[in-house]
């Protein structure tokens, strides 16, 4: 089923304010750079301009594939050498666009980086109503091997819905799944490319969260939170460093840990590649259409 005209308007203006935050990051991904001004600025720009992120703007360096969005007073700066998975997200009423590029500040890993923007294209060209999502993939799976490097097998492309990030569809980054794209399906492809071994795991560090489960709690710096949590993000993930600048880092940091205690909350923890390979990403928003999809942003 085709989008309807308003859903189509939402999804265009996401897309503007998307493409002038990519503008905005590229500049400022520098060696010595910190990431939570690159942080700051692309929030603030989407904001600014009319939309909100939604989800924080994630800043992977090197074997960091996903999930790293600075905390608060983040030290953290670009090295001279780094390579920088930039991953945006921006809604207006609801309808996302999710995007990322990647920026090789050493200028050693160019191939890795043309190796995902190519699955990224050869993918999107693959697509339409009637594909299998087994062919999408297995043609990101070819173009990142064909180019000497592995993609990563367990991180995905995924449906999107109106305030959903992941609405339960998948676009594999290797020859796998069975779903039949439908014209009007909203996907966010994301190609992984990496010189390691073409998996990820969890690692410590976690500052993204997202509301699970709306219930009453006891403690009232958690129901103040929870509150404010479920007006301003509803289920889109958000930073813990949101939550401090809205109360403090004291009460975030108790009211995330009570209610991830009692499963209202879910956190996302980075996730890094198992052998430190170095990941290059590539990502879109599309929308299926009879004879082809069509790219959003």
């Amino acid at each position: 089923m085709a989008l309807d005209e308003s859903e189509l308007k939402n999804y265009v203006e996401a897309a503007r304010v998307a493409s002038s935050v990519r503008e905005i990051a590229a500049d400022l991904v520098k060696p010595g750079a910190k990431l939570i001004d690159v942080a700051n600025a692309v929030e603030d720009e989407i904001r600014g301009d009319g939309a909100k992120p939604a989800f924080p703007v994630n800043i992977s360096v090197n074997d960091v594939a996903a999930h790293y969005t600075p905390k608060t007073n983040d030290a953290a700066v670009f090295g001279e050498k780094d390579v920088v998975k930039v991953d945006y997200g921006v809604h207006v009423r609801g309808f996302i666009i999710d995007a990322a590029f990647t920026v090789d500040l050493g200028s050693e890993n160019g191939k890795l980086v043309e190796a995902a923007e190519a699955a990224l294209s050869n993918a999107t060209s693959t697509m339409k109503a009637g594909v299998n999502v087994r062919e999408v993939g297995a043609v990101i799976q070819k173009t990142i091997e064909e180019k000497g490097f592995k993609p990563i097998e367990n991180l995905c492309g995924h449906s999107l819905g109106e305030f959903l990030l992941h609405s339960g569809r998948e676009i594999p980054n290797v020859a796998r799944g069975d779903y039949v794209l439908r014209e009007g399906d909203v996907f966010a492809v994301e190609p992984f490319a990496t010189n390691g071994a073409g998996r990820v795991e969890d690692g410590a560090y976690c500052e993204i969260y997202s509301l699970i489960n709306m219930r009453n709690v006891r403690l009232p710096q958690s129901r103040k939170v929870l509150e404010w949590l479920a007006e301003e993000c509803e289920t889109l993930p958000f930073a813990k460093r949101w939550v401090d600048e809205k109360f403090s880092e004291g009460t975030a940091s108790l009211a995330l840990a009570d209610l991830r205690r009692q499963e209202i909350v879910r956190d996302y923890p980075i996730l890094k590649e198992i052998n430190h390979g170095i990941v290059a990403q590539a990502e879109c928003t599309v929308v299926v259409e009879k004879d082809a999809c069509r790219i959003l942003g």
